[in-house]
């Protein structure tokens, strides 16, 4: 697995190879406290690292004794053979009393440096070390309630699409990535029958998984391929659940070429930017109220190991102060739509729209939630399949 090519580095290749930078003024005052992040992809990416480089700028915003330092490009691609351990200990080494982690793919080395550094406090985001008991004292785990902005998208696509046919393009398979993708899937299915009252039958929502959270050349499968199949065989909307812009870019290529096709971008509130003329909105992550949160714990050493997972502030989702999600409108979303979907936002916010109430089937046909049952937190975060409706895998190969 990917996370296997990371070990077996020697130290003198990490620190020939390891370059640190920082952000803010220089490190040393005697108030300053030093926090680290370690970002999986380019801090600049228009997605996922982006979206929590921004949440470490919000901090020192929001706390100017805090600053922080960062990696970015945290992956086998870009880092062979470097482990976790290895960037923590370097951070460590540099002042960082708090060192967030900010991808799945880290657990196994987030949780075995914390081990290492038990006075250091560590926040994983998106994992669930807390919840399995294999957390130490020092690690917490945090993530978004990005299933919400999820169905937001999903709809947005059922509201816009004139082939019936949306197109997923998924990062790998994992408890987390399945349940977002679902809950992409519920938002289409209501705005297809509820709103549009249109039959169920001729909905096609087809996920596609490329292996990692983007393009790893020669290892994953080509994000900008699978865009472009989605568009040559008739599917006129792209979510993307991938880290990076490809369905965006891929959209606005076949849109100059006179196609009508459209694409929903992740992670990054700027991420319609890239592609003003076919994005019908993005789901976002605010990582700066929940980072402020547990530097200020750190900081005060009132830290305690916990999971949380951040909701909606539902009196305004895009509020940047207050609210873990948000949804973008995009530039194109017809007014209709936009209409509609203010008004799924309210009903998801009042719980008068709650779609993972059952009866739900997985997609062999065994029963999620029965008639009536509304899943539990856990329940939703440990999806075992993809839903029954779905088209594609429900597990890797």
């Amino acid at each position: 697995m990917l996370k296997k090519l990371i070990l077996g580095v020697t130290a003198a290749f990490f620190f020939f190879s390891l370059s640190i930078l920082t952000s803010g003024t220089a490190m040393g005052a005697d108030k300053t406290f030093t926090f680290g992040l370690l970002l999986v992809g380019p801090y600049n990416d228009h997605g996922w690292s982006q979206a929590h480089f921004e949440g470490g700028k919000y901090v020192e915003k929001m706390i100017p004794d805090a600053k922080m330092i960062y990696i970015d490009k945290v992956n086998p691609a870009d880092r062979p053979g470097i482990t976790i351990p290895q960037l923590v200990d370097d951070m460590v080494e540099k002042g960082a009393k708090l060192i967030i982690a900010n991808s799945d793919d880290m657990k196994d080395g987030t949780r075995e440096a914390a081990r290492m550094h038990p006075e250091i406090h560590f926040l994983h985001i998106s994992g669930d070390d807390v919840l399995t008991a294999k957390a130490p004292k020092n690690l917490s785990n945090l993530m978004g309630r990005m299933e919400y902005g999820k169905m937001m998208a999903g709809f947005a696509a059922a509201m816009t699409t004139k082939t019936g046919k949306i197109g997923y393009l998924g990062p790998l398979v994992n408890d987390e990535t399945r349940r977002l993708t679902a809950s992409c899937y519920l938002g289409a299915k209501y705005a297809w029958e509820k709103v549009l009252k249109k039959d169920p039958a001729k909905l096609k929502f087809q996920v596609t998984w490329i292996g990692f959270w983007f393009n790893i050349p020669g290892v994953t499968a080509d994000p900008t391929q699978v865009a472009l199949n989605f568009f040559n065989t008739g599917y006129d909307v792209v979510l993307s659940g991938i880290d990076t812009t490809e369905a965006v870019v891929v959209a606005t290529q076949k849109r100059k070429k006179g196609k009508k096709v459209w694409a929903v971008p992740y992670d990054y509130v700027g991420a319609c930017k890239g592609g003003p003329d076919v994005c019908l909105g993005v789901p976002y992550y605010n990582w700066g109220p929940g980072y402020v949160n547990f530097v200020k714990e750190s900081m005060t050493e009132k830290w305690t190991s916990k999971w949380i997972w951040m909701g909606l502030d539902w009196n305004d989702i895009n509020n940047p102060d207050t609210s873990a999600v948000g949804f973008e409108a995009g530039p194109v979303l017809s007014l209709s739509a936009k209409a509609a979907l203010n008004k799924f936002i309210k009903d998801l916010g009042t719980g008068k729209a709650e779609l993972f109430k059952g009866p739900l089937y997985y997609q062999d046909g065994t029963l999620f939630l029965k008639d009536g049952e509304v899943a539990t937190d856990k329940k939703v975060w440990y999806m075992k399949q993809l839903l029954k409706g779905m088209s594609g895998q429900s597990g890797a190969k």
